[in-house]
């Protein structure tokens, strides 16, 4: 859902990484500017790292990681020489600080506990209809039936990817439409005695069209 950005300790983080990345720095460049200006950057928070283990297969020092909030993010921001690069990944950047915000505050409401609510409801009647396939599956001479829940998992995720958690309301909404139109498929395709292989590209296409129907393939 946000590749700048996660949640951390209940708040909004981007890494010294991300940012190296994005505006093609020298992570150990971006991490010296850090430190140079720690105390600064701790006017705005506490500053947070992690050590990761050296790539390096004869060892090495580990990699200091920073996780920096929006304000420290921002200052960080202004050490770096401002070309086309940066002034692209910083509007990037605030606008998923932005998007990340709005999400936390939709996640205290009712209506998006409600719709997470449907939606996992929804799941588990999708998960009774695929378990029905698992051993229609295997009654066709299946030996990968065990496969099938991450086959059309994927599937549905091929239009709304992520954790349920990590979705707003309107994409928790698609996905539960996208499971339903999976769930009615697979029983409407049993009940012809369609072979398993052919229920899946048949869920496929159906997906495929809800897809290009919404936008949400191009």
């Amino acid at each position: 859902m946000y590749e700048l950005v996660e949640m951390k300790d209940n708040d909004i983080f981007t890494t010294s990484k991300i940012i190296a990345d994005g505006t093609n720095n020298k992570h150990n460049s971006i991490t010296a500017i850090i430190q140079k200006y720690e105390e600064d950057f701790r006017e705005f928070g506490s500053v947070r790292f992690v050590d990761l283990k050296s790539k390096n297969p004869q060892g090495g020092r580990p990699e200091k990681v920073y996780y920096l909030n929006e304000e420290q993010a921002t200052l960080l921001m202004t050490y770096l020489r401002n070309n086309e690069v940066v002034r692209k990944f910083k509007k990037n950047l605030v606008q998923q600080f932005y998007k990340m915000r709005r999400f936390l505050i939709e996640k205290q409401s009712k209506l998006w506990n409600d719709t997470r609510i449907a939606s996992k409801e929804n799941r588990l009647k999708e998960t009774d209809v695929i378990k029905l396939l698992v051993e229609y599956a295997k009654e066709q001479g299946s030996t990968h039936s065990d496969q099938i829940y991450r086959v059309y998992t994927k599937l549905a995720n091929s239009i709304v990817g992520g954790k349920r958690d990590d979705m707003t309301a309107s994409e928790l909404n698609t996905l539960t439409l996208v499971e339903s139109i999976i769930k009615q498929t697979i029983e409407i395709d049993m009940s012809m005695g369609m072979h398993y292989k052919d229920i899946y590209k048949d869920c496929k296409k159906r997906i495929e069209q809800f897809g290009e129907i919404t936008y949400l393939i191009a």
